[in-house]
């Protein structure tokens, strides 16, 4: 009799274990497919000209405050924008260079990490500094150009979602290398 218990009691705590229990899903994200990497020469009206991907729309930034010669990159299949600002130097590039990090640096409640890394090219006079901003900024890439005596240009790359660098990371870096391209290929006109 005890021992028709025990098995009793061993064969019920089998069957309550092995039940099927709900086990909550992962969060999981949408895959994102990208064109194909190539670019087109914007040589305009403007004190500057730059090589942008095909995927991208040039507009003038029609916002309160904008100047002349600044405009926006729009990629609109991604909600995303390159923010480009011109301005001319008159002694007062300084100026410039600390806006453009107070800029950047204003992200560090939401960074994990900002470098910076230094863009100097002599022979076509760009000069400049990248912020590659890490975590869940609004911002994650941000840089300024200049030619040290007469022009300056700041750029700034935005999505309009929620940040979240899990989810972006891959739109983020792949946009970091058309950001990286529009660099290298800028010139200053004379």
């Amino acid at each position: 009799m005890f021992m028709n218990k025990i098995i009793a009691s061993v064969l019920f705590v089998l069957l309550i274990s092995c039940r099927h229990t709900e086990v909550p899903r992962p969060v999981g994200y949408f895959r994102i497919d990208f064109p194909e990497k190539k670019y087109k020469l914007c040589d305009s009206s403007m004190p500057y000209r730059f090589e942008y991907p095909v995927y991208g729309v040039i507009r003038p930034d029609t916002s309160k405050g904008a100047e002349p010669y600044w405009i926006n990159i729009e990629f609109p299949a991604y909600k995303g924008k390159l923010h480009l600002s011109y301005k001319k130097v008159n002694g007062n590039l300084a100026q410039y260079i600390e806006d453009a990090r107070k800029l950047a640096y204003k992200h560090t409640i939401k960074a994990d990490a900002i470098d910076e890394i230094l863009i100097k090219n002599d022979t076509t006079g760009v000069y400049g500094l990248l912020y590659d901003i890490k975590g869940n900024a609004a911002s994650s890439v941000q840089f300024f150009l200049t030619d040290s005596t007469h022009h300056f240009l700041r750029g700034a790359l935005y999505f309009s979602s929620q940040p979240n660098k899990d989810s972006l990371m891959p739109v983020i870096e792949f946009f970091k290398a058309d950001v990286k391209h529009f660099i290298h290929s800028f010139r200053w006109k004379k």
